[in-house]
């Protein structure tokens, strides 16, 4: 990485609306923002090697009504050499990306991937059970049944794919730099005051 780039990594609980505040934050700062469809997408234009992404969600599509069934299965749902495989690939991917531009990454475990950076700040975005589940139902659009199980499914799936390729939990305090309830300013609020924590971190005018 070369002086003057910088990296920011936001992990997040299903309905925190952490994705959206990622999203939000980099337009503020006028970088790349990369989730797990860019990363995808990104692949494919540099003609890296995710064919096994493609093959393993189409064969997990084929099962699921849900849209976020993907978030419930972050590797997809094959077998534990193919997950390895989509892993390693998408640590290439997430590395060349990072190594490329000063960009803000949603999960993939790049807090793991990327801890050897020099410019490396790292999120993580909770809130509270009652205020995810009021986003899923009026954001997400789930019925509270679904957004109750999905809040819980998700979020497992997540802690267990972290915990599986890196060995902590993505919200283990040691490897994380700032923690915030979105709820405490909601999604432009914490877009804002992230943003602003981002700008005094790496010295940005």
């Amino acid at each position: 990485m070369s002086k003057g780039k910088y990296v920011v990594t936001v992990n997040r609980q299903f309905g925190s609306m952490g994705r959206p505040i990622a999203r939000k934050m980099a337009e503020q700062l006028g970088i790349e923002f990369y989730d797990r469809d860019l990363i995808e997408k990104a692949a494919q234009e540099l003609d890296l090697p995710v064919s096994v992404i493609e093959e393993s969600e189409e064969s997990a599509q084929k099962v699921a009504k849900s849209p976020f069934y993907r978030m419930m299965y972050p590797l997809g749902s094959g077998t534990t050499d193919t997950q390895d495989k989509i892993f390693k690939a998408q640590k290439n991917i997430i590395r060349f990306l990072a190594e490329k531009e000063t960009c803000i990454i949603v999960g993939r475990c790049s807090d793991f991937i990327l801890a050897d950076f020099p410019n490396l700040l790292n999120i993580y975005i909770y809130a509270p059970y009652q205020d995810r589940l009021r986003h899923c139902i009026e954001d997400l659009k789930l019925d509270e049944d679904d957004a109750r199980r999905m809040m819980k499914v998700v979020d497992e799936a997540r802690d267990q794919y972290q915990m599986n390729y890196a060995g902590y939990m993505p919200n283990d305090i040691r490897f994380k730099d700032i923690m915030i309830n979105s709820s405490l300013l909601g999604v432009d609020g914490t877009a804002e005051y992230l943003t602003e924590a981002v700008r005094k971190k790496f010295g940005l005018s």
